[in-house]
């Protein structure tokens, strides 16, 4: 220089020298892991930090998520429909979660499948209902006989469509199904658990990002709802 002083040495490393002794010389607390909104887990930088997994198993998932975490296209946009199966009351029985573009008659089977009561007594878990009653989104054949064949009444309204093909055919289309106007007015109970659902503002907007979470979430839901009625 043409003063002849030297340069300040930049704060940089007295800035890092400084924070090496506060360390030493009084330890920090350290916390534990916490998950986002997006469940991702993030260590505080005073943890110790795991060695980083190989190329080969970053990016998957768990064994139980799908790889599109329970969203997919539909009318309304990117959505996550919740398949559900209540009892007379209105108290959920059975949960599945599917893409929105799912159709119901498709999850209709699997769901029944998942109901399961435990019984007062000795015994297994009931789970065939005495009936199912449902909307014109589950009439089809393959269904009704599957219900046939479990020996469960159904109330399922006949499409518009279906008639007209089973009138076409003649007495080869067959008899139509029996339905029961007064026991479907019942069909009220499942908009109404539907309805106590989404009063809980996490279930009617999905913040969770994974199916997983989505589904414990509507679960615990499910469980306050049935303490709530008791």
């Amino acid at each position: 220089m043409e003063n002849g002083l030297h340069p300040l040495p930049p704060l940089r490393p007295r800035r890092r020298l400084h924070q090496g002794l506060c360390s030493r010389s009084r330890p920090r607390r350290t916390r534990p892991a916490t998950s986002t909104g997006w469940s991702r887990s993030t260590p505080p930088s005073s943890a110790p930090t795991s060695t980083p997994p190989p190329p080969a198993e970053r990016g998957q998932h768990h064994q139980d998520e799908p790889d599109d975490h329970g969203l997919g296209r539909s009318r309304g946009g990117l959505t996550t429909k919740i398949h559900l199966a209540c009892d007379g009351k209105g108290r959920p029985l059975a949960i599945l979660l599917t893409p929105g573009q799912r159709h119901d008659s498709i999850c209709a089977r699997p769901l029944l499948e998942r109901i399961r009561v435990p019984r007062t007594g000795l015994g297994r878990p009931r789970c065939r209902p005495d009936q199912v009653i449902a909307d014109k989104a589950y009439s089809s054949r393959g269904f009704r006989s599957y219900l046939r064949n479990r020996g469960i009444a159904h109330t399922i309204p006949e499409k518009a469509d279906q008639q007209r093909h089973r009138y076409n055919r003649g007495r080869h289309g067959g008899r139509p199904p029996g339905f029961d106007r007064q026991i479907y007015h019942r069909r009220n109970m499942i908009e109404r658990c539907f309805n106590r659902l989404k009063g809980f503002r996490g279930i009617a907007t999905r913040y969770e990002k994974t199916a997983t979470f989505y589904e414990a979430a509507v679960t615990l839901a499910s469980f306050l709802l049935w303490a709530r009625s008791v």
